[in-house]
């Protein structure tokens, strides 16, 4: 068991089997040091937490449990392309996209669900640059998604 599975075991977390794509891509590619991942839904089980928009439908409070979800995601996405998720050296850069009513602006907070659990997962080396940005609408209705850059040693 890695760090990384122990620091998430000690919230009552795990990393998941990476959900299979919705469409044609893989969930993650490494190049040289680095795993970019693909957008990752709050799918768990194969279904999404939630479906609508961040100040309509959903909540912030429940769409902030969706980005962590998609986290956990983009951390199995990640572990479908390295031997060892404690290889990872820094989380990059996280894209948090929130599908959000017009009047939403709240997308950061929605976002630190992902960056709080990559603070979590990976202690330090989980400090990353971000953008939170607010969409009309994601696949299958998603009211998150989470895409990760990675440096792996």
């Amino acid at each position: 068991m890695s760090a990384v599975d122990d620091r998430l075991a000690g919230a009552g977390l795990s990393v998941p089997p990476v959900p299979a794509p919705v469409a044609v891509y893989v969930p993650a590619v490494r190049t040289g040091s680095y795993v970019y991942t693909s957008g990752q839904l709050p799918l768990r089980d194969g279904e999404l937490l939630a479906t609508g928009k961040v100040g309509g439908e959903i909540s912030a409070e429940d769409a902030y449990d969706c980005a962590r979800q998609a986290a956990l995601n983009a951390i199995a996405a990640v572990g479908s392309v390295v031997d060892d998720l404690d290889a990872v050296v820094r989380v990059v850069k996280a894209t948090v996209f929130v599908a959000s009513t017009p009047d939403f602006t709240g997308q950061p907070g929605v976002a630190n669900g992902a960056s709080e659990l990559f603070g979590l997962a990976f202690g330090d080396a989980g400090q990353h640059a971000r953008s939170a940005v607010g969409v009309p609408v994601l696949p299958l209705d998603s009211p998150v998604e989470v895409e990760l850059i990675v440096e792996v040693g």
